[in-house]
């Protein structure tokens, strides 16, 4: 188990940074194909109505569960601390404090998911067409939260400890799985948007056990041993201050992601709702290899925060918005110009909406590099246990000006055009960055002489 751990307190950057990153890309598509899966078979096989009713509960799911999976950041930091300070049972406590605690999460979830579907997607102005099938989808979807959320603790803890691959693993095995479910619950029984739903949790549910399981095979501190799980007050309070502005966060940038859905449905046009959801899900793969940057940022700071190696960190800031540039410019601009070719396989008989698609692609692909470094500073922070800045500099300069732009420029009969509220994004992340730069710095400088003044 150890010879797959990356050493993230030695060694060069640039190679280990991308030894370690690229399971972490790979790990983070196949996530999104089982998404992806749903809408292409739903789309070739039962229409662009249940392309709609899949692709609109996203933002409203994701609204749901960030909260919860913000604390499993929060656990990956406390993980990486006490690894880098050499603190073994911290760790433990740490790893027995995180499971229970994503077990909790995730039977909270279900409740909340299953219960409060229908009306939530009628806050979302849903179209009637469209709400049976998207309440539908996202009550199965729920049912298995609770496998969603013991993934991602789990993962966070080995990402944490420089373990990238074994989740990879587990991932392309439950992919597989999902893929095949898809085609024979929609193919032979005919379930439609049932049928893609269930496939989700049940392959969710093989790369839970999974991964689980490799943390009990683990010969390190952070071996999980089932009898010793207990919740510890200290660990969960570190896991708690870290985590949920984590999870706030990401809640209250799905707000901002509801209000644009439900703009866009508020137009009123089928084709629209099916193109913007289709390339909302092709943007997917693009934003997720721009955010295994920011899981690595969180890690790798975090270990060397915990090792008070402060030099190494700015290198490693410094290569990861390098790689995250990169990697954004080549598959958004990548991404913009196989899109009418790619959004095909999500729609079928619509040319109509295969063009909004392309439309809100050319808006958010192209730019995309932008959100990534912005994303990569807000990994930075908090893996120097600075998650509360970061929170409400991404509220305010995320959610906030979203909103804002929502309800003021986009109200302008002129303006008020699908293509004015994607803009919003890219001048909302470039904004966001340069403040959490300035944070970056000036919470670096404070650990540095923190750090002094305790050797003198």
């Amino acid at each position: 188990m150890k010879s797959k751990n990356v050493d993230m307190l030695r060694g060069p950057l640039f190679s280990g940074i991308v030894q370690y990153t690229i399971p972490i890309i790979l790990s983070s598509v196949l996530q999104l194909l089982f998404n992806a899966a749903d809408l292409v078979v739903v789309g070739q096989y039962c229409g662009s109505i249940s392309v709609g009713a899949v692709s609109s509960t996203g933002p409203l799911t994701n609204l749901i569960i960030n909260l919860f999976v913000g604390l499993s950041v929060g656990a990956g930091v406390c993980v990486a601390h006490g690894l880098g300070s050499r603190q073994d049972e911290v760790v433990h406590r740490t790893v027995h404090t995180a499971i229970p605690v994503a077990l909790i999460s995730g039977l909270f979830l279900t409740v909340v998911g299953v219960g409060f579907a229908r009306p939530l997607l009628k806050m979302m102005k849903t179209p009637d067409n469209v709400l049976p099938l998207s309440a539908q989808y996202m009550q199965i979807y729920f049912a298995g939260m609770t496998f969603t959320v013991l993934y991602n603790f789990c993962a966070s803890i080995l990402r944490a400890a420089g373990d990238t691959k074994n989740p990879l693993i587990y991932l392309t095995i439950a992919g597989v799985i999902n893929v095949i479910l898809n085609v024979f619950f929609v193919t032979q029984l005919d379930m439609n948007v049932a049928g893609v739903a269930l496939a989700t949790i049940i392959s969710q549910a093989i790369s839970a056990i999974l991964v689980l399981l490799a943390i009990v095979r683990r010969t390190d501190a952070c071996k999980f041993h089932l009898k010793r799980m207990h919740i510890y007050g200290e660990q969960l309070k570190k896991m708690i201050c870290i985590g949920l502005p984590a999870g706030i966060q990401g809640s209250m940038f799905s707000i901002s992601n509801v209000i644009i859905q439900s703009s866009i449905n508020s137009f009123g046009s089928e084709t629209l709702i099916a193109g913007n959801g289709a390339a909302g899900n092709l943007e997917g793969f693009v934003y997720m290899s721009l955010n295994a940057f920011h899981q690595t940022a969180v890690n790798y700071i975090g270990q060397n925060a915990g090792a008070q190696q402060y030099g190494r960190i700015k290198k490693i800031f410094a290569v990861c918005i390098g790689c995250v540039t990169a990697v954004g410019v080549t598959l958004g601009t990548a991404a913009y110009l196989t899109a009418p070719y790619l959004l095909k396989f999500y729609i079928t008989d619509s040319a109509e909406a295969i063009q909004y698609g392309v439309t809100r692609m050319f808006y958010i692909c192209v730019p995309y590099f932008a959100c990534g470094m912005m994303d990569v500073a807000t990994g930075a922070l908090r893996g120097l246990g600075a998650s509360f800045l970061p929170m409400v500099v991404t509220i305010l300069g995320v959610c906030g000006l979203r909103i804002a732009w929502i309800y003021t420029i986009f109200q302008i009969p002129q303006y008020h055009t699908p293509q004015c509220l994607y803009l919003s994004y890219l001048i909302s992340w470039v904004l966001t960055f340069l403040v959490q730069l300035v944070l970056f710095r000036a919470v670096l400088r404070k650990k540095e002489r923190q750090t002094e003044l305790e050797a003198a």
